[in-house]
């Protein structure tokens, strides 16, 4: 067994527990991705983990928008178009997963990491004092 490619750690932690629950399940998804990857597992288990990983961004996004329009978040359109440009970027990779899936495998995961990193420490970490002071815990 492997160590986990992407480890949660507190710093990832925006003091909200539904939130990082949701940021704690993309992680998962990711080092199954990563383990799949590394196992050489099937096309269609990469596949599958792809799709979940697709479909629970999609309701992590939806999670964190309905904060931003219930509090009136500042810089929710900001934060929002990050969101769709992610999307769109996953879309592309399934796609292009579905016409060789070897090659850009390592790609996604890279990407996700990347993006994992920068997004929950630098973009999720603005909304905190907003929410927190409408009472998201």
């Amino acid at each position: 067994m492997h160590k986990d490619f992407f480890q949660w750690n507190p710093s990832y932690s925006v003091n909200i527990t539904e939130i990082d629950n949701q940021h704690k399940k993309i992680i998962e998804m990711l080092n199954m991705l990563y383990s799949a990857f590394m196992n050489k597992d099937h096309k269609q288990k990469v596949e599958i983990i792809i799709k979940q990983l697709e479909d629970y961004t999609i309701t992590h996004f939806g999670t964190e928008e309905k904060y931003f329009f219930l509090y009136d978040y500042e810089n929710r359109q900001e934060h929002i178009s990050k969101h769709e440009n992610f999307k769109e970027k996953v879309r592309i990779f399934r796609e292009e997963f579905e016409k060789n899936n070897s090659a850009l495998t390592f790609s996604i995961i890279n990407f996700l990491k990347e993006w994992l990193n920068k997004h929950i420490l630098v973009e999720d970490k603005k909304y905190i004092q907003c929410f927190r002071e409408n009472g998201v815990e």
